[in-house]
């Protein structure tokens, strides 16, 4: 899985519409362009390298410009000894930016949301001095989990997986069912406190490179909040929509414009049609839930203390969603009143009042601590 990466410290981004996905045997670079879509970056609207206004750029332009980025990177002074590693690292990475096209192949390690097997593929992040983050960590208040996934890689542990379910020992049987267990409940490849970690890690304004789902993102962190790019094709002519937040780990996120304003995309018609308040009260839980899960990691509480802020977050769950059931049934006995009394609103087929529309709950899924 790969996208071009952007080069630190440009002006303004011009971005391929759509990142390649993950390369499969066999399989072929899917096109050799890739569209650009020109936003507001920092104040400006030209990247650095590009012409103005330019629709598309090939995949042999996004290597001459990322080559020409690499070979800038070169230390000044160098002792013999780094001059000899960086040409190594050089050749190393020349032979994997063809790979750009059809994507890189990247080994995920579950303990730190930078650390991956460091292969060849690595050295171009490193080269870049781009960060690569991922967020699918182990909860270390799972004691099973934790020794069953260890420090294994992601295909260290698949094969594991394999090996102990053709072991003859039950331990052996059993930690390899929690492995697997493990996997298939976090198919996202994002957990909570890989969100928590994530948030944390990264610095503030920092340009990064997210890996999900076999998939590349440009991530930025502004004002304590994580954003991805918004690469996909649908939305090339959407001028306002260029971020998608990340706050949850269940994909519920809203776009925004450059200046991280809050921006109603089409297709997510749902969503903007919920009261503000009910948006604005999910996002605030979740970046609760997310403070409260680093503020205990920093001051090294107890164990047993995130079982306490996990009830507080069920109990919280349930008080929100029999508050959403009341008001509700406050809703409908208020409609039932006005169809009895004249000229107090027209009903919808339905028995909906005009100008009602219907509003798709969603699961809140993090509480509010008090």
């Amino acid at each position: 899985p790969g996208a071009p990466v952007p080069s630190p410290g440009a002006g303004a981004l011009g971005l391929p519409a759509e990142p390649p996905r993950a390369r499969t045997p066999g399989r072929e670079a899917e096109a050799d362009f890739y569209c650009v879509k020109w936003i507001t970056w920092k104040g400006e609207r030209t990247p650095v390298k590009l012409p103005p206004q330019k629709e598309v750029i090939t995949a042999e332009e996004l290597m001459a410009h990322l080559g020409d980025c690499i070979l800038s990177a070169q230390p000044r002074e160098p002792s013999e000894g780094l001059q000899l590693n960086f040409q190594q690292n050089i050749n190393d990475t020349m032979m994997v930016l063809p790979k750009l096209s059809t994507g890189l192949d990247v080994n995920v390690r579950f303990t730190g949301v930078s650390d991956f097997e460091y292969t060849p593929e690595c050295i171009v992040f490193d080269l870049l001095n781009v960060p690569l983050y991922h967020g699918w960590l182990v909860d270390p208040q799972s004691p099973e989990v934790v020794q069953a996934v260890g420090k294994l890689s992601y295909n260290q542990l698949v094969e594991k997986i394999i090996t102990c379910k053709q072991a003859s020992d039950s331990s052996l049987v059993s930690e390899g069912l929690v492995a697997e267990q493990f996997l298939e409940s976090t198919a996202s490849q994002l957990t909570y406190h890989g969100l928590c970690e994530l948030t944390a890690a990264v610095r503030e304004g920092e340009l990064s490179v997210f890996f999900r789902n076999n998939h590349f993102s440009t991530m930025i962190k502004h004002k304590g909040h994580l954003y991805l790019l918004v690469t996909d094709q649908g939305f090339l002519q959407e001028e306002g929509v260029v971020w998608e937040s990340l706050h949850n780990v269940d994909g519920d996120s809203c776009f925004c414009d450059t200046h991280f304003h809050l921006s109603h995309a089409p297709g997510k018609e749902g969503a903007a049609a919920a009261p503000p308040d009910h948006r604005l009260q999910q996002r605030q839980v979740d970046q609760d839930y997310m403070i409260a899960l680093s503020l205990q990691q920093q001051q090294g509480q107890d164990p047993s203390v995130l079982s306490d802020l996990e009830l507080a977050r069920q109990l919280q769950q349930e008080e929100y969603h029999h508050h959403h059931h009341h008001h509700h049934q406050q809703q409908q006995q208020q409609r039932q009143r006005q169809q009895q009394v004249p000229g107090q609103g027209r009903a919808q087929p339905g028995g909906r009042p005009a100008g009602e529309r219907r509003q798709r709950q969603k699961p809140d899924l993090d509480c509010t601590l008090l």
